[in-house]
């Protein structure tokens, strides 16, 4: 058999999710380590929640060759953790009685604005999230954050979409032997 029934898969780099949620892991090691004492727990807490958007996204991008089931579970999990994550930028604002910026404020049209540089990366926001206080960086994170998410619902939404349309790996397993038998009937 020429081609295998286990698709192209890995390739995560390229994927705009990741590239974002790449963004949102550094920029929270950055805002913790300026913001909050080593100590504290929630250092932990949101350092883990923004890697394990980032690393679930690599995960299951890894495992979507054989298992599209696991890649949508582990995409799900990416972004459930993002929103732990993005829960925790409002409680510090919250805590320290500061404004959480309107979506259409010129603030966060200026943060949204940015996603449009070619070669978006953490470099496109250090100057912002390294000098600027953390009232201001915990809001350019919320930007940040909800423009991952925003990718990672399509994402899901367009995997939901090719597991209707082309089915998992059982379908072409079945489909690949198939094949085979009808090329040795002939």
């Amino acid at each position: 058999m020429s081609e295998g029934f286990i698709p192209s898969h890995g390739n995560y780099k390229k994927l705009k999710s990741y590239q974002k949620s790449l963004i949102v892991y550094d920029g929270s090691v950055c805002f913790c380590s300026r913001f909050f004492s080593k100590f504290d727990r929630t250092v932990d807490q949101m350092v883990q929640a923004a890697r394990s958007g980032k690393q679930n996204i690599i995960e299951g991008c890894m495992a979507s060759g054989t298992s599209k089931q696991t890649e949508i579970k582990l995409v799900n999990v990416a972004r459930a953790s993002l929103e732990e994550l993005l829960e925790d930028y409002y409680d510090y604002l919250r805590s320290h009685q500061k404004p959480v910026w309107e979506k259409e404020s010129k603030e966060a049209l200026f943060v949204r604005n940015l996603a449009y540089r070619d070669g978006e990366s953490y470099e496109t926001y250090r100057e912002f999230i390294e000098t600027r206080s953390g009232d201001v960086v915990a809001n350019i994170m919320i930007c940040l954050i909800h423009q991952c998410n925003f990718l990672l619902d399509r994402q899901i939404k367009s995997l939901e979409k090719a597991f209707v349309n082309e089915g998992g790996i059982r379908e072409r397993m079945t489909q690949a032997r198939l094949k085979e038998r009808n090329k040795g009937s002939r």
